[in-house]
C-alpha cells in the first residue's frame, strides 16, 4: 500500500523552530501571559493582577485543574486559574499559614510553651490552649500579636521542602513532639513534606502561602482556659466576622476531651496505636457507651419534665446521624415511661407552586417558608391539648401535600419533630417556650491528627454522606462532592445561627469511625476521574484518610449512629 504525502499546502506554515525557552498560561478569563520556563504562578498573577490583591486576596493557583501553591513552577503551556480566599481551597491554605505563623510566634515568645489547636468556631477561628506553662494572659497575648504583626511585615519566606521520614522522626523527636512521633510511626510514604519559617520546621497537611506578607487578616482573643485565633470566612475573606460566645457548644467540646481521656486516645497516633495493640473492641464499646448514656441524659432531662415539654425538636446539619438519634432517644424515652410520636416536619412542606426560590429562581426547600407554619403550629397546639388532628402526609411525587394519619395523643405521649429549622424560634411562635425541648445534633469532631493539624467536624460529615449515598442511594462520589456546597450553605444560614438555642447538644461523633469509614470511603473517591470538576477534594480526602489505620466494623454494635451511613442498623425500619 502506497502513502500518499501530505500536500504542499497543508505544510505551508510549518517550519523548524528553536526550542522555546518561554511558557505561556492561560487565564481563567481568557488572558494570555508569557515568562520564562519555570516562572511561578505568583509571578504571572502579579503580571495579571497589578497592584494590591483582588476583593478576594490570591493563596494559591489551579494549574490545569490542579491545585498548586503560589511558588509552583510552570514548565509548559498551561491553563491557570488564581485560587483566593474566597474558596474553600483557599481558605484552607490561610488557615494553616496563619497558624503556622501563630507557631512561630509562640515558639520565639514563650519557648516553653507547647501549642495545640483544638477545634473551631463558625463565626471564624481556632480555640487554642498551651501546655507546658499557664495560660496565656491578655498581656501576653498582645505581645504574641504584635510579634505576628512584625513577621507579616517583614515578609518573611514560608519554604517547602521534602525530607525523609527518618529525617522527620528524629526532627520531631529532638523537638519532643510525642503525637507527631505517634502519627509518623503509621505513615506509608517514605517521606515528609514540611515548611520552615524563621528557623522553625513544622508538619501541616495541606499547602501554604510562600511568605507571611499573605496573612493580613487574625486576631488573638483571650478566651480562657485558652485564646482563640480569629480569621475571617470566605463569604467576607477581608472582614473578621462579629465574635459570638457559644458556652454550650465549647461544653460539648470539653465533654469529648473528656471522653477521650477516658479512652486514653487523644490523637489520630495514639488511635492507630490503640488499633494495633487490638484494642479495636473496648474503643468500639467505651465510644458507644459514652453516647448511649448521653442519650439516655437527654431522655431523662425531658423525663423530669413530664406532663411541661410535649415536644421534642431536633436539628443539626447533614450526616449528623439525627435518624439514628431520635430512634435511640425514643426508645429512651420509652424507658422513661414516655411514649414518643414522631411527627415529620417535611410533611409540611407547602405545595411546589408555593415553594419560595433562591437567587437563581429554583426552589429553596431550605428556607423556613418551604414550611406551611401556620399548620404545622395549629396542629402542634391540638395534639398537646389532647384533641383530634389529621395530619398531612406530603406527596414528594406530585409537590402536593394529602392528608394522612388521624391521631390524638394522650397525657404520656411527647411529639418529636426532626427538621433542619428545630431551633429557629419563628418555627413555633405560638407555643410557650416551656412547652418545648430543643436538641442540636452534631458530629463535632476533637481528635486531631496532632497538635497543630485539625481533623474537620465538616470532613466527618462529608465523609460519612460519601458512604452512606453510596451504600443507600446508589451516588458516585463526585456526585456527593457536587452536592456538598449547596449542604453546607444551607446550614451556615439555618442551623448554625441557633445552635445555642439548644436546650441540650449531642456530639455523634465517634472516636473510631474515620479508622471505620476509611476503607469504604477509600474506593469511592479513586473512582472519581482526573478530569472530574471535584478531583481535586477527592484526592484532598483521599490524602487525608492515609493518616488512619483501618479498623473493621465487625464489633460495631447495630443500633451505632455509624450504622446509619455503613449499614445494617436494626433500627432502619424500626418505627414507632
Amino acid at each position: 500500500m502506497t502513502i500518499s504525502p501530505i500536500a504542499t499546502s497543508d505544510t505551508a506554515d510549518i517550519v523548524p523552530a528553536e526550542a522555546r525557552q518561554t511558557v505561556q498560561v492561560t487565564l481563567d478569563d481568557g488572558r494570555i501571559f508569557e515568562g520564562p520556563i519555570g516562572t511561578t504562578t505568583e509571578q504571572f498573577f502579579k503580571a495579571a493582577y497589578p497592584g494590591p490583591n483582588r476583593q478576594a486576596p490570591l493563596v494559591g493557583a489551579m494549574v490545569d485543574e490542579r491545585l498548586r501553591e503560589l511558588t509552583f513552577k510552570i514548565m509548559t503551556d498551561s491553563k491557570v486559574a488564581p485560587i483566593t480566599m474566597g474558596s474553600s481551597d483557599g481558605m484552607r491554605i490561610y488557615y494553616r499559614s496563619v497558624t503556622f505563623l501563630l507557631v512561630v510566634a509562640v515558639h520565639e515568645l514563650f519557648p516553653e510553651a507547647r501549642l495545640f489547636v483544638d477545634y473551631s468556631f463558625t463565626f471564624g477561628g481556632y480555640f487554642c490552649r498551651v501546655e507546658g506553662r499557664d495560660p496565656f494572659t491578655r498581656q501576653e497575648l498582645e505581645l504574641l500579636k504584635d510579634r505576628m504583626w512584625e513577621i507579616v511585615q517583614e515578609d518573611e519566606p514560608i519554604t517547602k521542602s521534602r525530607i525523609p521520614l527518618d529525617q522527620a522522626q528524629t526532627l520531631f523527636r529532638e523537638m519532643g513532639h510525642e503525637d507527631r512521633m505517634r502519627l509518623l510511626n503509621y505513615r506509608d510514604k517514605d517521606y515528609l513534606t514540611t515548611y520552615t519559617l524563621r528557623g522553625v520546621t513544622d508538619y501541616f497537611y495541606g499547602y501554604m502561602v510562600p511568605s507571611t506578607r499573605h496573612l493580613l487578616y487574625f486576631e488573638l482573643q483571650h478566651y480562657p482556659p485558652g485564646f482563640i485565633l480569629r480569621f475571617p470566612r470566605r463569604r467576607q475573606p477581608t472582614i473578621l466576622q462579629p465574635y459570638r460566645d457559644y458556652p454550650k457548644l465549647v461544653a460539648v467540646f470539653n465533654e469529648y476531651r473528656e471522653w477521650m481521656k477516658i479512652i486514653d486516645v487523644l490523637d489520630v497516633g495514639a488511635l492507630n496505636q490503640a488499633l494495633e495493640q487490638g484494642r479495636a473492641r473496648e474503643l468500639i464499646l467505651v465510644a458507644e457507651a459514652l453516647h448511649e448514656r448521653r442519650i439516655a441524659q437527654i431522655a431523662q432531662q425531658i423525663a423530669e419534665r413530664r406532663g411541661e415539654a410535649r415536644l421534642v425538636l431536633i436539628a443539626g446539619p447533614s450526616s449528623s446521624g439525627k435518624t439514628t438519634f431520635s430512634k435511640r432517644l425514643a426508645v429512651q424515652l420509652l424507658a422513661s415511661g414516655l411514649r414518643p410520636k414522631p411527627l415529620p416536619m417535611d410533611d409540611y412542606f407547602v405545595s411546589r407552586e408555593q415553594t419560595p426560590r433562591d437567587e437563581k429562581g429554583d426552589y429553596d426547600f431550605e428556607r423556613i417558608e418551604a414550611l406551611d407554619l401556620e399548620l404545622f403550629n395549629e396542629h402542634l397546639l391540638g395534639l398537646m391539648a389532647g384533641r383530634e388532628v389529621t395530619l398531612p402526609r406530603f406527596n414528594f411525587h406530585t409537590g402536593i401535600p394529602e392528608w394522612g394519619e388521624t391521631v390524638r395523643l394522650q397525657e404520656d405521649h411527647v411529639i418529636l419533630a426532626e427538621g433542619i429549622h428545630g431551633l429557629n424560634p419563628r418555627l413555633i411562635p405560638h407555643i410557650p417556650p416551656e412547652r418545648t425541648f430543643r436538641i442540636y445534633i452534631s458530629a463535632l469532631t476533637q481528635l486531631n491528627l496532632d497538635m497543630h493539624n485539625r481533623v474537620p467536624t465538616t470532613d466527618t460529615r462529608l465523609i460519612r454522606r460519601l458512604v452512606r449515598d453510596a451504600t443507600y442511594r446508589g451516588y458516585p462520589a463526585n456526585e456527593t462532592i457536587s452536592r456538598w456546597e449547596s449542604v453546607r450553605r444551607g446550614e451556615k444560614r439555618y442551623i448554625f445561627p441557633h445552635q445555642e438555642h439548644a436546650d441540650a447538644m449531642f456530639n455523634s461523633a465517634l472516636l473510631y469511625e474515620l479508622s471505620v469509614l476509611k476503607s469504604l470511603a477509600e474506593p469511592l473517591l479513586r473512582q472519581t476521574d482526573n478530569l472530574s470538576a471535584h478531583y481535586n477534594e477527592a484526592r484532598r480526602l483521599l490524602a487525608f484518610l492515609e493518616w488512619f489505620q483501618p479498623c473493621p466494623p465487625d464489633f460495631i454494635p447495630d443500633n451505632s449512629i455509624l450504622r446509619e451511613f455503613i449499614g445494617n442498623s436494626i433500627l432502619r425500619d424500626f418505627e414507632l
